[in-house]
């Protein structure tokens, strides 16, 4: 029986899980804005660059199925408190490093930790929250990762010139230490075992009713999910959008700054407009989607990062233009994952969500890997971004492409 008080408990998780994305994403996404001091003062070459952040994503996709099936059989708190700590330890030591090995060393650590506060995060969540209230809960959540990237665009620049680069992956990693504690005092697995409905509930559809079963007690049928058209279709898709998206996120600054010639702090102003653009994505597009249906909602997005990404190659040197561009990329920008991940509770059973996530991230991961890889080797041999640009908007369309071919749910 749901218990009577003024607060629901999933208002509670929403607001740690928050900050976990908060965090995560700063993480992440603040690489970029440090990336040009980082090149600077250590003499990276751009591929040398890219091999750091991809050491990260290297990690998470290894690892990230094994956490999503963890996280089924066990629950999300124990697993996403551990990852908490493993990526603050990870980000604070970044701080210290001098050398290529010891970068790599160090973010693929922060990779591992970043497992758990993905997928994990939002299957918790969507457990909470009633099936045609997820898509306004995930739009919620995913503001967390917005925020954090418009706010390391405008206070990681002014650490740099306080302190140094280093001061901020000292501050970052230090939080997520501070917030492993509050998620292991404060989230739960799951709302019936915690005496309490999803909010929201009223009748779940069929295919979708929470069972009240503990982690571990559902057996989750692997064999069937990776037989499934629906499983690779969506796979395939993110590995276009994500390949398409990650350039133009980790190398944007670099780019305004050392292609068009720009300071650093109008550099990473780009970062800031990316971050508020992904928030307004996020509370429009995701809410949107529990109107629309997945597919088209992702067809739509798509097709308008394909658009900005063209416009962006436009653009040229056109401060305004660039801005405008890098805001629409980033009302779909963050929009993009989170949907993705709903797909994995719309078209797949309830006990296998946090599975089917973390099954897909080799896909997410493959494409962010590549376009790490390909745009900083195109760009130190040639001097520019604009081949890497126009790749990756190819891939976006390929990624809509892909997605016409999923079927409906009930097909």
């Amino acid at each position: 029986m749901d218990k009577r008080r003024a607060l629901h408990w999933a208002w509670v998780i929403l607001g740690i899980c928050f900050v976990n994305l908060f965090i995560n994403y700063s993480v992440r996404l603040g690489y970029g804005v440090v990336l040009p001091e980082m090149i600077r003062t250590l003499g990276f070459s751009r591929a040398a660059a890219g091999s750091i952040i991809n050491s990260l994503l290297f990690s998470y996709i290894c690892i990230a199925p094994i956490t999503g099936y963890v996280t089924d059989r066990i629950g999300a708190r124990p697993v996403i408190t551990c990852c908490l700590v493993i990526l603050g330890c990870g980000v604070f030591f970044m701080g210290t490093v001098h050398a290529l090995w010891t970068s790599c060393l160090f973010f693929g650590i922060v990779g591992l930790g970043a497992t758990g506060l993905w997928g994990p995060v939002i299957t918790l969540v969507q457990r909470w929250f009633a099936f045609h209230r997820r898509g306004f809960a995930l739009g919620i959540l995913s503001t967390g990762y917005g925020l954090g990237f418009a706010t390391v665009g405008t206070v990681f620049p002014r650490i740099v010139d306080l302190f140094s680069w280093r001061h901020a992956w000292f501050f970052l990693g230090g939080l997520a230490l501070l917030m492993a504690i509050a998620n292991a005092l404060f989230l739960r697995n799951d709302p019936e075992n915690a005496g309490w409905q999803p909010w929201g509930l009223k009748e779940e559809p069929s295919g979708n009713v929470n069972t009240g079963a503990k982690p571990g007690q559902v057996k989750v049928p692997l064999a069937a999910l990776f037989k499934n058209s629906r499983f690779w279709l969506i796979g395939l898709s993110y590995f276009a959008i994500a390949y398409s998206l990650y350039a133009i996120t980790t190398f944007m600054v670099d780019y305004a700054k050392f292609q068009l010639e720009l300071p650093l702090e109008q550099a990473s102003f780009l970062a800031t407009i990316h971050g508020i653009g992904q928030i307004v994505g996020v509370l429009t597009v995701l809410p949107l989607s529990d109107y629309l249906g997945r597919k088209k909602t992702i067809i739509i997005s798509n097709s308008l990062i394909t658009a900005a990404l063209a416009g962006i190659l436009i653009a040229g040197d056109s401060w305004i233009m660039l801005c405008v561009f890098i805001g629409c990329l980033a009302i779909f920008y963050g929009a993009t994952f989170p949907i993705y991940g709903a797909c994995a509770g719309d078209y797949f059973p309830r006990e296998a969500m946090a599975t089917v996530i973390g099954a897909w991230t080799p896909f997410y991961g493959a494409g962010a890997i590549l376009t790490h890889w390909i745009s900083g080797i195109l760009r130190d041999k040639t001097g520019i971004y604009n081949q890497s640009f126009l790749i990756c908007m190819i891939m976006a369309g390929l990624a809509v492409l892909i997605i016409t071919r999923l079927k409906k749910a009930d097909a």
